[in-house]
């Protein structure tokens, strides 16, 4: 069915009757014309919508019939065969509909629903070579994810690729938060609060803020074989893909047939919103790979770690060397005692800090840390080991290493590993096969099949992987769900040591920026509120505890030295309790680097667990608990900030009280400066 009408009564018209065959169906949609297509959401609010526009691709999304994206085009810069991106005609577009709710084997939900209309059109050059690359557009009620897809055809085989050319025009003003893209500190920044157009090149997600309060994200699912994408500021408010740089000439090279990751966009009408939206990024992620994986639990740990941000121990062997005998039987103790799962012991192998990585052994341990006996005692405890794996950025040499370095760990009980790959950006180090050596980028093409290889390789030892300095999270833990969590943000050690430490806007910026990609490992509970030199932490104790229900990471540290929570038994008794492993998720209210208050509840369980968190503004938040059954009694269990509390009275002022509740009513409460409080409800005997 074609359309044509000029002036805006027409345009009026077309949307009318698009938004009229969305409802339609599938059938309805592919009768459109070959050189408009359109696709919209189950719920018909959201459309996308691919055109021609003097021969080049251009793509648009729209809510309730205004531009979130304004006409944006697509293309690429190919090596040897030039730009793909002008004269183009779109072919017929094939539709579909999916509806399924899956369940995650761990995750901030146990039910995950997926619903979406889909689109696959094929752009087709005009001219002689006529290179078909596919388009498939995922509409979702809360956003859209969309990829290209090249098929095999004898005039793009071994395809190179220089660029990818994908535009992001904001439509309307907004103003973004991000972090800049291609620097030396990986994704470890603050957050940047700017207007959308005095944005460089950013890291994703970025979330955008429109002047009319609607909530964009950009992002990208399913990074597999693929150079990870900064967004690139053009001009105004209207962005460009820019591919991680590689050793070689070109940025991805793959052999068709492939596809691109996904690139996505979130939209709600508010912060809350956009975070339940990110299911999307999961969505578009293939399912699990690995079959069974039972294997793979949720857990709390400690370990040897703070102690060295705190200059007190050290990683490499010496007078101070933190992984000894010892300490590493002590730690195990602490978290026997106190219910911890697994200890964390980093610096226990030989080759710390060598440049670039060179003489790292994956499989020795220092003399003076006995493997064999603290496997053993741990054991006896009950208590699983962490392994590290440093390697300084030498992907190489861990690849090498790789199968040696997990099967001891294996022979020795230890089903958890922490990676490590702390380099400058561009300091990623791996060798050819003649031996020449190369230099990569934590976000390129190598490092994203890196760390799948890395996945697939502890998997087959039944080990999980909680990688630090890596490359950004894009859902990949639904297809290889033993990659449970990361780092990838400004963490917690730049409380000891950063300068500027992190400051209370830091996580409610992350919750609604970093947080809409996955999992975080941000390694709170730090009750000694005080970093190097005895530095002040800009937190309160209540806030440490909210950390853990604010930031979701199945894989969660008790950071701070055990002799700290012997001093603050209140606050231990909360991380005791709190769970790792959840069967839903809730934002009950917030703004970016503003305030966060989050709900979850146990997985398999009725109890819920509340999180809230402020910046350096005193809040009081009234919570309606209507998620939880109407009438019914509870038991709420709160850690507040105390009276003469916040970042500058008594950061230590915490109450802990109980209340009665019901579902249904309204509880109220208080955040002092840079506090928070935490929360458990439970029902009520």
């Amino acid at each position: 069915m074609r359309a044509r009408q000029s002036g805006a009564a027409g345009r009026a018209m077309v949307r009318a009757m698009l938004a009229i065959l969305a409802f339609l169906g599938p059938s309805a949609l592919a009768a459109q014309a070959s050189d408009a297509q359109r696709q919209c959401s189950p719920d018909g609010r959201l459309c996308f919508a691919l055109e021609t526009v003097e021969g080049d691709a251009t793509y648009r999304i729209e809510r309730d019939g205004a531009d979130v994206i304004a006409p944006s085009r697509l293309g690429f810069m190919l090596r040897g065969a030039g730009k793909w991106q002008h004269g183009m005609q779109l072919g017929d577009a094939v539709t579909r509909s999916h509806d399924e709710t899956w369940q995650q084997p761990w995750g901030e939900r146990r039910l995950v629903d997926d619903r979406y209309n889909e689109i696959r059109v094929p752009i087709i050059e005009t001219r002689k070579t006529k290179r078909r690359i596919d388009l498939v557009a995922r509409v979702f009620d809360g956003g859209v994810g969309f990829r290209f897809e090249f098929p095999e055809q004898p005039q793009l085989g071994d395809v190179m690729i220089d660029e990818e050319l994908t535009e992001f025009a904001i439509a309307g003003q907004a103003e973004a938060w991000w972090i800049p893209g291609g620097e030396w500190n990986r994704y470890e920044y603050l957050y940047r609060h700017t207007p959308a157009s005095e944005v460089g090149t950013a890291h994703t997600p970025i979330t955008f803020r429109r002047a009319d309060g609607l909530h964009i994200a950009i992002h990208e699912a399913a990074l597999e074989d693929y150079s990870g994408y900064w967004l690139e500021r053009l001009e105004g408010e209207r962005f460009r893909t820019r591919l991680a740089p590689s050793s070689q000439p070109w940025k991805v090279r793959r052999t068709a047939p492939f596809n691109t990751p996904w690139r996505t966009v979130l939209i709600a009408a508010d912060a809350p919103g956009l975070y339940a939206a990110a299911d999307i990024i999961l969505d578009l992620n293939e399912s699990n790979r690995l079959g069974d994986v039972s294997w793979v639990k949720p857990q709390k740990y400690v370990g040897i770690w703070w102690a060295m941000h705190l200059d007190k121990w050290s990683w490499n062997a010496g007078p101070r060397h933190g992984a000894t005998t010892q300490h590493a039987l002590d730690y195990i103790d602490f978290a026997a005692k106190h219910g911890f799962s697994s200890v964390l012991f980093e610096g226990w192998n030989e080759g710390w800090w060598s440049e670039s990585g060179r003489n790292f052994k994956f499989a020795t341990p220092y003399p003076d840390f006995d493997i064999e006996r603290v496997t053993a005692h741990a054991r006896t405890k009950g208590v699983e080991i962490m392994g590290h794996h440093e390697t300084a950025g030498n992907a190489g040499l861990y690849e090498r290493s790789l199968e040696e370095a997990l099967a001891y760990y294996a022979k020795h009980g230890i089903h958890s590993v922490k990676t490590g790959y702390v380099a400058d950006a561009g300091g990623v180090l791996r060798e050819d096969p003649d031996g020449t050596e190369q230099w990569e980028w934590h976000d390129g093409q190598y490092m994203a099949r890196h760390h799948v290889l890395v996945a697939k390789r502890a998997a087959k030892h039944r080990i999980v992987v909680n990688a630090h300095e890596p490359i950004k999270d894009t859902g990949m833990r639904r297809t290889y769900p033993n990659m449970m969590t990361r780092e990838g943000a400004r963490g917690t050690e730049y409380m000891a040591w950063g300068d500027p430490p992190n400051p209370p806007s830091h996580e409610p910026t992350l919750l609604f920026t970093r947080m809409l990609s996955g999992p975080l490992d941000y390694t709170p509970g730090i009750v000694s509120l005080a970093g190097r030199d005895g530095r002040l932490l800009p937190n309160t104790l209540a806030r440490q505890l909210a950390l853990y229900v604010v930031l979701y990471s199945p894989l969660q540290m008790a950071a701070d030295l055990p002799e700290n929570y012997g001093k603050a038994p209140d606050a231990l008794a909360f991380i005791e309790q709190v769970p790792v492993d959840w069967e839903q998720t809730r934002v009950l209210a917030g703004e970016i680097g503003e305030y966060a208050v989050v709900a979850r509840q146990r997985r398999g369980g009725s109890d819920w667990w509340l999180g809230g968190v402020t910046d350096g503004e005193r809040r009081e938040v009234t919570l309606d608990l209507a998620f939880l059954p109407a009438g019914k009694r509870y038991t709420a269990e709160i850690w507040r900030d105390g009276p003469g509390g916040g970042i500058e009275g008594d950061r230590f002022a915490m109450v802990r009280e109980k209340r009665a509740v019901r579902g249904g009513d309204a509880l109220t409460l208080a955040m002092e400066a840079g506090g928070g409080f935490a929360v458990s409800l439970r029902p009520a005997r």
